[in-house]
């Protein structure tokens, strides 16, 4: 794919208004996914891979990739070491290309801000790479990922700045610290994750780790 079209394809998914116009535009990418992702300096995984790094100890941990997409987060986790390894995506096509390389235990089509199909406390860690951005996952899609965090266990994200201080984000982080449900244990300082995107595009994070309590 041509550098127009991968600008356009990001400028699609961060413009996009519901669940089924996501679902859609990553389905047609899913195959040119990781190379424009490559080609735009996408560096979220290494990073979230070094938080698992130094918060889950045991490889065998199972460990839930929230927005898993093509499975890139998964493919460095698994060459750390880490086996129990399951990811949930609302895109078919990029479950397809995920389960192409043989890293996930199970993959399953499911959206982060539904009820997920996991029983309580089944995961050692959350990760979540991407997902929570402009146009993706609500805020109020951390309720289900708490609820099926071990106590214990981490929450390990990247949140983009636009959407924590305009999307509700910040709020919703301080609510559920303040109730008890879990605290907060390293924040990243600020990066472009996507250094060689279109500056209307380039997205600027934080990498967040919460403990469950």
């Amino acid at each position: 794919m041509s550098g127009v079209g991968r600008e356009r394809r990001l400028e699609q998914v961060y413009g996009a208004r519901s669940n089924d116009e996501l679902r859609t535009i990553y389905d047609a990418w899913a195959a040119q996914y990781d190379q424009d992702l490559q080609a735009f300096g996408y560096s979220y995984p290494p990073a979230i891979a070094g938080l698992v790094g130094r918060y889950v100890r045991e490889r065998d941990a199972p460990i839930l990739d929230a927005g898993a997409g093509t499975g890139i987060v998964g493919e460095v986790l698994a060459i750390l070491g880490y086996t129990r390894l399951t990811g949930i995506d609302l895109s078919d096509g990029m479950l397809a290309v995920a389960r192409a390389k043989a890293v996930y235990a199970e993959l399953k089509n499911q959206t982060l801000g539904e009820a997920l199909d996991f029983p309580d406390d089944g995961f050692a860690a959350v990760v979540s790479a991407g997902v929570l951005t402009t146009g993706h996952a609500p805020p109020s899609c951390f309720d289900e990922l708490i609820r099926i965090t071990r106590p214990g266990g981490h929450l390990i994200f990247t949140l983009s700045t636009p959407v924590y201080e305009d999307a509700g984000f910040r709020p919703k982080l301080e609510a559920l610290t303040e109730q008890g449900l879990w605290r907060p244990v390293e924040t990243t300082p600020t990066w472009c994750s996507l250094p060689g995107a279109p500056s209307k595009a380039a997205v600027t994070a934080r990498a967040y780790v919460f403990e469950v309590t």
